[in-house]
C-alpha cells in the first residue's frame, strides 16, 4: 500500500499546484544553446569561421579576384570607427579576420580603394538590467533518475521519483547567464548591395564587457523586463 499513498500524495500536490494557477503561465524557448566568449582564442573562431562564409560568398558571386579590406564601423556601416573609438575586441577582431583572410588566399588591400570589396564589421552591447538563469532540458533529471528506478528495481523508487521532480521544478534555474551579451555583425558590400551578412550572438563575462565597448563613445542596448 506504501507505492499507492505515494502516488496519491503525489497527485495531490500536482493537483494543488495546478490549482493555485489564475493566469496562464509565462512561457520561456524551447531548450537552446548560446556559446560564451571567454577568451581572445574565441574572436580567432569566430574570425575563421567567417571569413570560410566570405570566401564561400566571394566563389558564389564570381569575386575571387577582387580585392577585399577591412572596415571597423561604429553605429552603422557607412561610418568608419574614428580613432578613440575602437574597442580592443575591434582591434584584435580586425587583426585576426585579415589574418585569416590572407590564409584563405584571398586578395586583402591594406587600404580602402575604388574597385575594393568592403568587409564591415561591429559589435554590440547588450545588457539585461534583471537577472537571467540558466536552464537545463524539462523532465532530465526525472527521466534519468525514473530510468535508474525501472533498471534496478530498488524499494523506495516512488520516493526518488517524487524527489527528482521536485528538484527538477525547484531546480530548474539555478545558473547566472549574467547581464552583458554581445552580437557580432559582419557583412560584405559591393556596389551597394550586400554579398555576405552574418550576425552572431555570446554571452560574455560581465567583468569583460569593456573588451567591446568604450565607455566614453558607445551607449549599450539595455533590456528590462519590466
Amino acid at each position: 500500500m506504501r507505492p499507492l499513498m505515494y502516488i496519491t500524495l503525489i497527485c495531490l500536490f500536482t493537483l494543488c499546484t495546478c490549482g493555485c494557477t489564475r493566469i496562464p503561465q509565462p512561457a520561456t524557448y524551447l531548450y537552446t544553446e548560446q556559446q560564451k566568449m571567454q577568451a581572445a582564442h574565441h574572436w580567432d573562431i569566430l574570425a575563421n569561421d567567417v571569413t570560410n562564409q566570405i570566401n564561400k560568398a566571394l566563389l558564389a558571386n564570381d569575386y575571387v579576384s577582387e580585392p577585399v579590406f577591412v572596415r571597423a564601423t561604429c553605429g552603422n556601416e557607412n561610418s568608419a570607427c574614428e580613432p578613440g573609438e575602437t574597442t580592443q575586441f575591434n582591434e584584435g577582431f580586425r587583426d585576426l579576420l585579415i589574418t585569416q583572410l590572407v590564409r584563405f588566399g584571398i586578395p586583402t588591400s591594406t587600404a580602402e580603394e575604388k574597385g575594393t570589396l568592403v568587409i564591415n564589421y561591429k559589435v554590440q552591447v547588450v545588457y539585461h538590467r534583471d537577472k537571467r538563469y540558466t536552464t537545463r532540458p524539462p523532465g532530465m533529471l526525472t527521466a534519468l533518475t525514473t530510468a535508474v528506478s525501472v533498471l534496478r528495481n530498488a524499494p523506495g523508487e516512488i520516493q526518488a521519483i517524487a524527489a527528482a521532480g521536485f528538484l527538477d521544478m525547484a531546480g530548474s534555474a539555478t545558473d547566472d547567464a549574467g547581464q552583458y551579451e554581445i552580437i557580432i555583425t559582419t557583412s560584405m558590400i559591393a556596389r551597394n548591395k550586400y554579398l555576405f551578412r552574418t550576425s552572431d550572438i555570446y554571452y560574455i563575462n560581465d567583468l569583460d564587457f569593456w573588451h567591446y565597448q568604450n565607455n566614453s563613445q558607445t551607449r549599450a542596448i539595455q533590456i528590462s523586463n519590466n
